[in-house]
């Protein structure tokens, strides 16, 4: 079994020697990481510790499964709270303005697939944001990385992994802003 030194070395192995384990997030989102701490510090967390406090009350605890239940809810709670602290410390706060021509974060870009000329349409938001199922990708992805800072008409490479990749043409650039409904990723 492996001690908690050995798992966080070998975290830190996976992302590569020296390079920091931080996500690039801009202002907005950590504010709404900390809008969303609050709520659950100060709104969730009493209502979730009286739920526990309640079906503890209904005895024997062992066959309790509304206790069992209360008390997930409980922890996960704590832990969600946890996960948005340690990303809101060891982000890289990233500004989220672009020039008006160029591809920048909350930027929705139109683009053609050189391969088979298919169009698709694509929001580049920060990893928090990131939902690629509903055409929000990151800008820490091979296809979010590429297209950041470039124009209309510019035909990007997208690097997959080494000696793969493909390449897409930019057909349109809309000056976006997060507007708040792109949800913050659970984890």
């Amino acid at each position: 079994m492996l001690g908690a030194c050995s798992r966080l070395k070998r975290l830190h192995v996976r992302k590569g020697c020296g390079q920091a384990m931080n996500d690039k997030l801009t202002k907005n989102d950590i504010r709404r990481m900390e809008e969303e701490i609050e709520y659950r510090k100060l709104t969730l967390r009493p209502k979730l510790l009286e739920d526990v406090k309640e079906a503890r009350a209904h005895g024997d605890l062992s066959e309790n499964f509304e206790y069992h239940a209360a008390k997930k809810e409980k922890n996960k709670n704590e832990s969600r709270i946890r996960f948005l602290d340690r990303m809101i410390r060891t982000a890289e706060v990233i500004s989220d303005e672009s020039a008006e021509d160029e591809v920048g974060i909350d930027n929705t870009v139109t683009i053609e697939f050189a391969d088979d000329g298919s169009t698709e349409v694509y929001k580049i938001v920060t990893t928090m944001r990131g939902d690629s199922l509903h055409g929000l990708i990151s800008n820490e992805s091979p296809l979010g990385k590429a297209l950041l800072g470039h124009k209309v008409g510019d035909v990007v490479s997208v690097e997959v992994n080494p000696g793969a990749g493909y390449d897409v043409k930019i057909l349109k650039i809309e000056n976006t802003v997060d507007d708040g409904s792109d949800k913050i990723r659970s984890f």
